[in-house]
């Protein structure tokens, strides 16, 4: 479980292919933040760009770590099969603070970047959703995008059931110490919707289609 509240941000250093086929993973070596590794222990959970991944072996004095990433985790997933700059976040522990929202680590679509442009001393994030997504998100709802707890303040619905675009307001903080500054128009992104909204979303239709 997690917050969307990143505690440091990571390189992906090393990849590595598993197997030759499309049906195995590959081997991630990322590397973190000075002393970020030093309550981690082997089989912690830590969450990259928004995804839950094993700890498999590190190395704390030298600020790396391991994961193994399933070929349906890369399937289901962007930014996990190349070198490049990631979102990392611990598992929460019981007595945290709650400071983003409810977060398990479960990607369910990749969106793409529609605008991400400053505006002010803030940015405006601009992300367009898949079909299969659109009626979770919820204007002042929660979304996480590539790892990262987030507030939609519009959702644009699209014609002819392309999907949904939201807008979110990214403050310079986030901007500056999560990997989010470096989204372009054209980015792929992890997105998690609200784990409220997937309840709320099933009741409804549970009781729709078995009327009491």
């Amino acid at each position: 479980m997690f917050t969307g509240i990143i505690t440091g941000v990571g390189r992906i250093a090393v990849v590595h292919d598993l197997g030759s086929s499309f049906s195995h993973g590959k081997q991630l070596t990322i590397e973190t933040p000075a002393g970020y590794l030093d309550d981690v222990a082997l089989g912690d959970s830590i969450a990259i760009n928004g995804a839950c991944m094993t700890v498999t072996a590190f190395d704390a004095a030298a600020g790396r770590f391991q994961v193994d990433v399933s070929a349906e985790s890369l399937d289901k997933t962007r930014g996990l099969d190349q070198p490049g700059t990631v979102n990392l976040e611990k598992a929460m522990r019981a007595n945290d603070r709650l400071g983003g929202h409810i977060v398990s680590g479960h990607v369910d679509g990749i969106g793409e970047v529609a605008r991400f442009e400053q505006v002010g001393e803030s940015h405006e994030l601009q992300v367009r959703c898949p079909p299969a997504l659109a009626k979770f998100l919820a204007y002042k709802g929660s979304i996480t995008i590539n790892g990262v707890s987030l507030t939609v303040n519009a959702v644009q619905d699209l014609p002819d059931g392309q999907g949904s675009v939201v807008s979110i307001n990214l403050i310079p903080h986030t901007v500056e110490n999560t990997a989010l500054g470096q989204l372009a128009a054209g980015s792929p992104v992890n997105l998690e919707i609200d784990t409220i909204a997937r309840y709320v979303e099933r009741m409804v239709t549970y009781t729709a289609a078995h009327p009491a």
